[in-house]
Order: structure tokens, then C-alpha cells, then sequence
């Protein structure tokens, strides 16, 4: 049995222990949250055993006996301090996405992970889901052709954060699936974006150079820049609302992202297109969420004649993502091997793209070049 502590438990905390506690090879050995009503609420949600740690102080997990592994589902902002912590405690760490807000940290983490021969793997859950899992093999089995172009819309009401702005939010999964689905990474990017909701810091009440905030006994001032990435060259440009996302790849292929967190009109829908078909994942259709169109065209004289169309709808196995994360997670614990899916390399990258996309939106929709992550 893998001794595992669970690192927050809000709104997706609480998951990632159901998943934990129902594991067969894990047993759940602390769980630690700053509000002590919240570790009374999972106690009584889960009936946790009594030998099971509740504590607020992250510090009391340096000296718990045989504790192998933590996942860490707190604020991004918290995530390079306490993830440092845990591998130099000796822990593996399954980190909750962006693995943090800067990609020299993430690098940083990856090779102190290596260093100290410890698994970092980051819950990026679209990469376990079933239908990107099937997706990825249609893309790179041929069968769309020459690929083209892809597409997303990731819209929904709500909920508006005020750490981040949508890009920060919402991109990171599209992005994921883009580039697994294909296999490659971007080699630039351009983003642009609007403010309708939250115009500006001073609109914020933020004053002075960064903010105290506090998760369990971590206090730091952090950056305005870190708690605001959206805008790290302007105190006034605000929190975007709906982002505008191009990412070009080394083949030239161009996927376009629309981000919105103020449509009713709910969406999460990726495409991608090729010569003889368009591969379409829509995760609110429960009945056929992945879609294969074939179609291509027959080209006469001067005219192109639509042909071979029809509509296949993929059968997908059934089964919850998050599970397939941490079952994961501990296979590579067991195995003492990376993941090959999402390991912190691969969320390195991720946050690099955002970063560069970032510097985008601020500049007005400039391309930017992503660099390249140092190893992997």
C-alpha cells in the first residue's frame, strides 16, 4: 500500500480523494486543508478512519511515518513552494494543473524531481479522457488525410475567476488535447483578448507592489504579475474575458482557440480538420461524443465535387478520467518510471505556451515564439 496525502481539498481536492481512498494499492494517510471546517466535512463525507491525519499545517507532514507520495490540489500560486517542499522531503507529487505560473519553475521542479529520482506527474485530466485517448490514435492513424487546420470553443457563464484571466483558466486543456493529438508543440503563438468584467487592478482594490496571500502555513508576497498573468506588463490592463487563441505548429498546421467565460451558450468542442475528413470531439453531446466526418472532394475540370461524405460516430470505452489520473499516478510510483502522458515536462511546455500567449495578449496580438522546454 502507497501512503498518500492529499493537499487541499476543495472543489477538486474532494475528488482526488474519492479517487485515492477507493484505490486498492493507496492508503490515505493525512489529508491537509487551511480550513478545519472543510477537513470536518470530508471526514464526515468520506467517514474517514481515525488513523487518518486531518491537519492545517503542511509542515506536519515532514515527519509522517512511511508517507510515500502527496497530490497537491491548492492554488496554482502555491504550487512551486509546496512542490519543492514535498520532493525535498522525499515525496512524489501529483500536482493539480498549471503545474505553476512560471516556466522557469517548472523546469526547476522537473530537474529537482530527476535529481532526487521522484515522480512529478501533473493532472492534466483531459489527457486521460477516453475520447482524446481514442482521438489521438484516428489523428495519427491517417485517416483524416493530410491535416489541415483544427478549431475549439471552450465557452461557458461562469464561474469568473479574479486570480486569472480565461486564457489562464480555460486554454491549458485545448492546448493539451491539440498537442497530443497531434504530436508536436507549438512554435508560436498569438493571442488577443477583451475586458468587460474586471477592467483593471485599481478596479481590483489591489495597492503596491504584490499581495500577501496565505494557503495553510505558507505566507509570501506575491507579484502582482504572478497573481494577474494576463497582464504582467500592464497594471492596467484587467482580466480578460474572452480570448482569441492561434497556435502554430512546426509543420505549419494552425489550430484557433475561443475562450469566454461570460457565454451562456456553453461549448466545449474541438476539431480537427484534414483532407478527407474533420475528427470533432464535442464533450456535451453524451450520446456521440467523438465524431468522424468524412468527406473529401473530387476535383472536375474547374470544379471541386463533394464526395464520400458521410458520419461515423466512435465507440469510446466508459470511464472517469480522474481515475485513469491517479491510477496512473501510482503505476508510475510502483514502476518508478515517468509518465509518459503528462508528466511535468509535458506541463512545462503547457505553461510556456500560456506564457507566450500571454505576452501576446498583451502586446496586441503579436506572434510570439515559445521556447523550448530544456529537457524532457
Amino acid at each position: 500500500m502507497i501512503k498518500i496525502a492529499v493537499i487541499g481539498v476543495g472543489r477538486w481536492g474532494v475528488h482526488l480523494l474519492r479517487n485515492f481512498l477507493q484505490h486498492p494499492d493507496v492508503s490515505v494517510a493525512a489529508v491537509v486543508d487551511p480550513n478545519p471546517e472543510r477537513l470536518a466535512a470530508v471526514k464526515q463525507q468520506f467517514n474517514l478512519d481515525i488513523n487518518v491525519v486531518l491537519t492545517t499545517q503542511w509542515h506536519e507532514l515532514k515527519h509522517l511515518p512511511g508517507l510515500e507520495a502527496v497530490v497537491i490540489a491548492t492554488p496554482a500560486i502555491t504550487h512551486y513552494s509546496l512542490i519543492t517542499d514535498a520532493l525535498r522531503w522525499g515525496y512524489h507529487v501529483l500536482a493539480e494543473k498549471p503545474l505553476t505560473l512560471d516556466p522557469t519553475e517548472c523546469q526547476e521542479l522537473c530537474q529537482l524531481a530527476e535529481q532526487l529520482n521522484l515522480i512529478l506527474m501533473v493532472d492534466h485530466t483531459y489527457l486521460f479522457h477516453p475520447v482524446v485517448e481514442r482521438g489521438q490514435t484516428v489523428v495519427q492513424s491517417g485517416k483524416l488525410g493530410d491535416l489541415r487546420y483544427g478549431y475549439a470553443s471552450r465557452t461557458h457563464l461562469g464561474p469568473v475567476r479574479q486570480d486569472v484571466d480565461a486564457l489562464w483558466d480555460l486554454a491549458i486543456h485545448d492546448i493539451a488535447i491539440f498537442n497530443n493529438w497531434l504530436g508536436q508543440t507549438p512554435v508560436k503563438v498569438q493571442a488577443t483578448g477583451t475586458v468587460w468584467l474586471q477592467g483593471g487592478m485599481g478596479e481590483m482594490g489591489r495597492q503596491g507592489d504584490g499581495e500577501t496571500r496565505r494557503w495553510g502555513d505558507k505566507e509570501e508576497i506575491f507579484p502582482k504579475s504572478l497573481l494577474v498573468p494576463s497582464s504582467p506588463s500592464s497594471q492596467n490592463q484587467g482580466l480578460a474575458d474572452l480570448v482569441w487563441v492561434t497556435l502554430t505548429y512546426p509543420d505549419g498546421f494552425q489550430a484557433y482557440i475561443h475562450l469566454c467565460w461570460l457565454n451562456p451558450d456553453k461549448q466545449r468542442r474541438l476539431v480537427v480538420v484534414g483532407s478527407l475528413g474533420s475528427l470533432i470531439f464535442d464533450e456535451m453531446s453524451t450520446e456521440a461524443p467523438l465524431t468522424l466526418l468524412h468527406g473529401e472532394f473530387e476535383v472536375k475540370v474547374n470544379q471541386f465535387i463533394p464526395v464520400n461524405q458521410r458520419r461515423e460516430v466512435l465507440e469510446v470505452e466508459t470511464s472517469e478520467s480522474l481515475q485513469r489520473v491517479c491510477s496512473g499516478f501510482v503505476n508510475c510510483i510502483l514502476e518508478n518510471t515517468p509518465s509518459m502522458i503528462s508528466s511535468g515536462w509535458v506541463g512545462t511546455e503547457l505553461v510556456q505556451i500560456l506564457t507566450a500567449l500571454t505576452e501576446s495578449l498583451c502586446e496586441g496580438g503579436k506572434s510570439v515564439f515559445v521556447d523550448k522546454v530544456v529537457s524532457r
